[in-house]
Order: structure tokens, then sequence, then C-alpha cells
């Protein structure tokens, strides 16, 4: 139970630090390769998983399901390249593993299963909710940098008015250029 609760966290909480801290803007070239790669993966992964049946048949099914979420919601993340696209392919990943860890708490009865899917989705909540917090804090990083950028801004124009005529254009278009106003 704790080893599937660990598990989710892990690889949400992994998720979490690649999609926050990814600075890459993918091409829409490289958007649609890494679909088509994991559309590849997940035919090759349920091809696999044929052979086995019951249960472990689902695990497997779910599994590859949840790695194909994953590769294609990090890379429309990385095309998106925006702190909600982040958010979002964060609670998408959150949902796959979700799916992906009741199929593993179905091999267990009575309150081992519940207990298992009880930390499932509590493992699928806190990933949402970091993922919400990395997209609040981002937008609130950016908002910041932008009130700090304005506020230089306004000291470099004051400066500008030290000087007169050519002089004081010139310093001017100096602090809308380097402000980029």
């Amino acid at each position: 139970m704790m080893q599937i609760r660990n598990q989710v966290q892990a690889a949400g909480i992994g998720l979490m630090l690649a999609l926050s801290a990814s600075t890459f803007a993918a091409t829409r070239a490289d958007y649609n390769a890494a679909k088509d790669r994991a559309d590849a993966d997940y035919k090759a992964a349920t091809d696999a998983c044929k052979s086995l049946a019951g249960n472990p048949k689902d695990i497997c099914v779910a599994d590859a399901k949840a790695a194909r979420v994953k590769t294609t919601a990090m890379a429309e993340a990385d095309y998106k390249n925006t702190p909600k696209a982040r958010e979002d392919a964060m609670g998408n990943v959150a949902d796959a593993e979700y799916d992906a860890a009741k199929q593993r708490c179905d091999a267990k009865t009575g309150n081992e299963k519940d207990v298992c899917i009880k930390e499932a989705k509590a493992a699928q909540t806190k990933t949402k909710a970091d993922a919400k917090a990395a997209q609040k804090s981002s937008v609130a990083r950016n908002d910041a940098a932008d009130d700090k950028r304005d506020a230089d801004y306004k000291v470099a124009l004051e400066k500008c008015d030290a000087f007169a005529g050519a002089a004081k254009d010139n310093c001017q278009a100096s602090a809308k250029a380097s402000y980029h106003k």
C-alpha cells in the first residue's frame, strides 16, 4: 500500500519538477514527434500486455496508458510553454497514474483494497494541488518581475529628466529599449 502511494507521489513530484523547471520551448515538429513516439511506445506496450490475462493485463494496459499520457502531456506543456499548460499536464498525468494505481488496487480485497484506493486518490489530489501551487507561484514570479521592471523603468525615466533636448530624448530611448517599453 505504502509502496503504491510512494510510487505515485514520487512520479507526481518528479513530473512537477520537470514541468515547472522546464524552459524548453518545443517546436510543433518536436511536439508531433513526441506524440508519435508516445503512440508507438503505447502500441508496443499494449502488444506486450496481450500475453497476460486478468488483473495483471489490466495493470499492464493502465501503465501503458499512463506512460503515453505522461509523454504527450509533457510534450504539450513544453510546446505551449505556459504555467497553465504545465498545470494541466500534471493534472492529466495525476489522473492517469491514479487510474493505473486503481488497477493495482483491484488485486487486493477488503480494507486493504479500500486503503489502497484512498492512498491513490490522496496522491492524485496532492499532485494536482502541487501543480496548482506551482502554476500560481510561476504567475506570481512573472508578475513580480514585471513590477520590478516597471519600477526600474520609471527610475530610468526620472534620471533622464536631468537632461534636455536630444540628450534627454536619447536617454529616454535608451531606457525604453533597456526595459522593453
